[in-house]
């Protein structure tokens, strides 16, 4: 509905990534870096996110404090596209966004815990250090437990603030139920209660 009503611009991934190679080559596509040797150029991708947010026809803003959400940027190191790439990348989308149409940026990258893949550590110590909000869904230390699926840590940055006061941090706990999902503080599971 949000796209018929042209509230929503959406790239399927999927989708794209097969339409690019029955195109010709001249013709631009967002996803263009599929076709190159050398896939570190994500301008057409970033192109693409700012062609959506141009103002319509009549010369007015066509959205008013846009949200680009990207879900996952992993899968872009996944197709060999560099870490510093993928961090220019996003970079671009925030002075688009950010800056220029006072939105905000959301993106997912998955940690997997593994030291061996130095790619993901640096895209996710990049964003780190971009974000003023961090969102971390964890599984449990101690493992399954029926009531408690995992943790989910917010880490708050105020750049502006003074060293001390600059990060906040809170954890709470959560279950996955058929259709919401219950939050609570650390150790306060309705079931141990």
């Amino acid at each position: 509905t949000a796209r018929e009503c042209g509230q929503l611009v959406f790239l399927e991934g999927l989708k794209s990534a097969v339409d690019v190679f029955f195109r010709p080559q001249e013709e631009p596509h967002p996803l263009q870096f599929l076709r190159e040797a050398n896939s570190g150029n994500l301008q057409p991708l970033y192109e693409f996110v700012q062609e959506a947010l141009k103002p319509m026809d009549s010369g007015e803003a066509a959205w008013r404090c846009p949200v680009l959400l990207v879900d996952d940027l992993s899968v872009l190191l996944s197709l060999g596209v560099g870490a510093v790439a993928v961090l220019d990348f996003i970079h671009y989308c925030r002075a688009t966004v950010c800056r220029e149409w006072k939105g905000n940026v959301v993106a997912l990258v998955h940690d997997s815990g593994d030291a061996e893949d130095e790619e993901n550590d640096i895209l996710l110590n990049g964003l780190g250090h971009q974000s003023h909000l961090i969102l971390r869904a964890e599984g449990l230390a101690t493992g399954f437990c029926k009531d408690v699926h995992g943790q989910l840590r917010i880490l708050w940055r105020r750049p502006s603030e003074p060293t001390a006061q600059r990060d906040r941090s809170l954890t709470y706990q959560y279950k996955i139920q058929d259709k919401n999902v219950s939050f609570f503080a650390k150790g306060m599971s309705p079931a141990v209660l």
